[in-house]
């Protein structure tokens, strides 16, 4: 299986190459998007590449006022293809009560893009084969990010005081499709094979010049969630070219991820391994079409824990960017029984 994963990747190899001059992109432009998503913000903040293993680096925002320096610091995890950008309407809000730390996951954003293993297990460890630098925090994960901070929490549980889990994938197992419905049809089986070589994002590159464009097309959400920051396509633009850089957590994401979009290693699977003293706040949007189904289950499987259950009104999956100030005052408020 893993050979054939090899072989199939290595026959698009070369999709990659023509990026530069097809893709209207580069890495100084997405520091200008980037730059133009954070110019609102106000707090006083430090940028820098933190180094991690093998010559790879994270991108990491650091907010850390004197008054508050003492204090737990908070870790904020962005979900599949996001960035540190997207948390501009939060930062200000979270920054005035403890230290915050806003890092591009690695194989996102602008921190390294390196080779991920075919290997669903092996790339998940690639993501946390790291030191944040944090000895002690609140690890909070949107989307992707939530899985991760389990992960991370399960193999360093000395180093999280709290983990806050918004719109989390890929904990529940996958349903048996065969079973429920019947045999899948041999050209649904066909179309699988054909597109199973391309990464999730592969269409955004292939369109090339047309891909801004597209973003502000399918995606005109993006626009209105932060219509209080910006009135131009800033947000469509830093969305592009984060994810038009060469596929790298992009492709672990794949390699981790089932043709039905689940996990190949559900996360409910290991929720037992996670020490029961970590408390777990678990945040959903009300308008969001991601199942809350496996809240329960964690809840039913940590009976000696706190779990707790919030739902934020107005919200869909972007909870932080729907609704912004109840969702600030709600994580404070999370963040405040820590210390």
């Amino acid at each position: 299986m893993a050979e054939r994963a090899v072989i199939a990747s290595a026959g698009w190899c070369w999709i990659p190459r023509l990026l530069p001059s097809w893709c209207p992109t580069s890495e100084d432009q997405l520091q200008t998007a980037e730059d133009m998503m954070l110019s609102c913000v106000d707090s006083t903040n430090s940028k820098q590449y933190v180094p991690i293993s093998e010559g790879t680096r994270l991108w990491t925002l650091t907010f850390s006022r004197d008054c508050v320096k003492d204090r737990t610091p908070l870790v904020l995890l962005h979900g599949f293809g996001g960035g540190v950008g997207l948390w501009a309407q939060n930062l200000d809000s979270l920054s005035q009560q403890r230290p915050v730390w806003a890092v591009d996951l690695l194989g996102f954003g602008r921190s390294s893009r390196p080779r991920f293993s075919t290997d669903a297990r092996e790339a998940e460890e690639q993501f946390w084969r790291a030191k944040v630098g944090l000895e002690s925090m609140i690890l909070l994960g949107h989307n992707l990010g939530g899985y991760l901070a389990v992960s991370y929490s399960i193999k360093y549980p000395g180093r999280v005081k709290h983990i806050v889990l918004v719109e989390p994938w890929g904990f529940p197992e996958c349903p048996d499709t065969a079973e429920a419905d019947g045999p899948v049809p041999v050209w649904i089986k066909a179309l699988g094979a054909m597109f199973s070589p391309f990464n999730p994002l592969a269409s955004l590159r292939l369109v090339g010049p047309l891909g801004p464009t597209l973003v502000q097309t399918l995606r005109p959400d993006f626009k209105k969630k932060f219509s209080s920051m910006f009135s131009d396509n800033t947000v469509s633009e830093y969305i592009y070219h984060l994810n038009v850089q060469t596929p790298s957590g992009e492709t672990a994401f794949k390699n981790m991820t089932t043709p039905e979009g689940c996990a190949v290693r559900p996360m409910l699977q290991r929720m037992e391994q996670l020490p029961p003293q970590i408390p777990l706040t678990i945040m959903y949007g009300s308008r969001s079409s991601i199942d809350s189904n496996p809240c329960s289950s964690i809840r039913d499987m940590r009976p000696h824990s706190h779990v707790e259950i919030t739902t934020i009104r107005g919200a869909g999956h972007y909870v932080f960017a729907d609704q912004p100030e109840d969702f600030n005052h709600t994580l404070l408020k999370v963040c405040s029984k820590v210390d």
